[in-house]
């Protein structure tokens, strides 16, 4: 981790650290840009992948200008690479510690012109955890009577500029043929399991955080679903992947990870039924992700916040490198490493929402 420090003698790192795990500092965020091109062996063609976000998208590792090679875009790409037999350039235009109303309006609008390049094909956002993340942690520093006005604002907001992102990428990225939305998934899930030091206006009693933060979380993603939906957009959900079972593990007939996945169609209200009541007991840490009834993977770094990622980082900039895996390591269109980390996991994800040509 590099240990440059600001005016006051504290590490950069360690403030956005602190912000990512769920400090309300704003002023802590730092744009984390790269653009990393999978070189694939007698090829001509190029094309281009864009994606916008926070540190999630960045590959953010607790370094500042490191990050990430194989981050999910970056996985994404080595799929679409295979798929197109081209080499693809994955652009990652990410800000680190940015809420979404920063994302949209210093990234996807002041950054749009690597989205409108005519050899895009692939564009896909993320925003809002840190939203969540800086309401979260005023709400837990609350005493006397809870106020969830943080919580309120945070969910409106995201609503608000996920929409907004996704008619901007509508009328910028006239050439990209697959258009993807990433929702988020619950850091922090077992740690939330306390009572907050605040008190309930109705009862008077200290309420439990998880419980109250899970209904916000699971409107969010119905909402940024159902957005993409009426956008065109592909919704990669990201909460099913990361937060239940690969297997069925209560023995309803369900791969857990299908029961809680977003369904078209479905209301509001009832995709939070299922996931706060239904099959709340089916949810799992991402620590400890289930892969089947004998193993599990870890799926966030240290910080109980970013994604694991397989392979070393590269500094912030542009380069360039062959495919991580031969194509014969690729069964049933999955990398080994497929299910096995955070970042290969949402990268495999969207790679089953490419374009199949280019």
């Amino acid at each position: 981790m590099f240990s440059r420090t600001n005016g006051q003698g504290l590490s950069l790192a360690a403030a956005l650290a602190s912000l990512a795990v769920g400090g309300v500092a704003a002023a802590s965020t730092i744009n984390q840009n790269t653009s990393w091109t999978i070189d694939r062996a007698n090829t001509t063609a190029k094309y281009r992948v864009v994606a916008y976000g926070d540190s999630i998208f960045a590959g953010y590792n607790g370094a500042l200008w490191s990050v990430a090679k194989r981050a999910a875009p970056v996985v994404e790409g080595e799929y679409l690479s295979k798929d197109f037999n081209a080499d693809i350039e994955v652009v990652r235009r990410t800000k680190s510690g940015a809420k979404a109303d920063d994302i949209y309006n210093n990234k996807i609008i002041a950054e749009r012109s690597y989205m409108q390049a005519t050899n895009t094909r692939v564009v896909m956002f993320e925003m809002c955890g840190n939203d969540y993340l800086q309401a979260r942690s005023a709400f837990t520093d609350q005493t006397g009577t809870c106020s969830y006005a943080g919580l309120d604002t945070a969910l409106s907001n995201c609503t608000y500029y996920t929409e907004q992102a996704m008619k901007a990428i509508n009328t910028y990225a006239t050439t990209a043929k697959a258009k993807i939305v990433m929702n988020i998934y619950y850091p922090g899930f077992s740690a939330d399991n306390v009572l907050t030091n605040c008190t309930d206006s109705a009862t008077g009693t200290r309420i439990n955080k998880r419980a109250k933060f899970l209904p916000y979380l699971a409107k969010s993603n119905w909402r940024t679903c159902n957005l993409a939906a009426t956008y065109g957009f592909q919704c990669a959900d990201s909460f099913a992947e990361y937060m239940a079972a690969d297997y069925d593990s209560n023995g309803d007939g369900l791969i857990d990870r299908e029961a809680i996945r977003y369904q078209p169609g479905e209301t509001e209200a009832a995709y939070v039924t299922r996931i706060t009541s239904t099959y709340a007991s089916t949810l799992r840490d991402s620590n400890g992700k289930l892969l089947s009834s004998a193993s599990s993977a870890d799926y966030l770094q240290s910080d109980d916040t970013h994604p694991t990622y397989f392979g070393g980082t590269v500094g912030t900039g542009s380069g360039s490198g062959v495919p991580t895996f031969t194509d014969s390591q690729i069964v049933n269109g999955q990398f080994p490493e497929w299910n096995r980390n955070g970042h290969d996991r949402a990268g495999w994800l969207m790679s089953t929402m490419d374009p199949t040509t280019p």
